[in-house]
């Protein structure tokens, strides 16, 4: 089940920043904290994943802007969103069904794409590019910037 994230869910999306970055160790500090700090502006919408009630993973987005950008910064229109599912759950479609619920929320939002950081050698890969991310940029440390045109129809995804 994957409910709406609200705003108690705080404590749990900063629990989440360490599985979505554990690939980039440094990532601890500041910039990551720009994921979830004054969560609630304009901007911000989460979903979180349920296993007999307790969550499992969440699914985010949240636009930042070109003074302070995020990893997968494309533009200040686009919400950049992070996800992760605790490492006990993973391979059971969690990940996909957050993807799934927060792409609808982005359209219901009226925004047009998505965009993403992501290492090249991360599994998740195959499931960004299954929801139709694509490679934009690549960084000196060789992460990859991808983005998502959010089709308006909802059974397009």
């Amino acid at each position: 089940m994957v409910r709406k994230g609200l705003p108690a869910d705080v404590r749990f999306l900063r629990d989440m920043l360490h599985h979505a970055f554990y690939w980039r160790a440094r990532a601890a500090g500041a910039i990551t904290g720009r994921y979830v700090k004054a969560w609630g502006r304009r901007g911000d919408a989460a979903v979180v994943a349920l296993d007999n009630g307790f969550p499992v993973g969440a699914a985010w987005y949240r636009l930042f802007t070109e003074a302070e950008p995020g990893y997968g910064f494309v533009d200040e229109l686009t919400p950049e969103l992070a996800i992760a599912v605790v490492p006990g759950a993973r391979g059971k479609g969690f990940g996909d069904e957050l993807l799934v619920a927060l792409c609808r929320r982005a359209r219901a939002e009226r925004h047009a794409a998505l965009s993403l950081s992501v290492d090249p050698a991360s599994p998740a890969l195959k499931l960004y590019e299954k929801h139709g991310f694509e490679k934009v940029a690549e960084t000196d440390d060789g992460s990859w910037t991808m983005i998502s045109r959010l089709p308006s129809d909802p059974e397009s995804t």
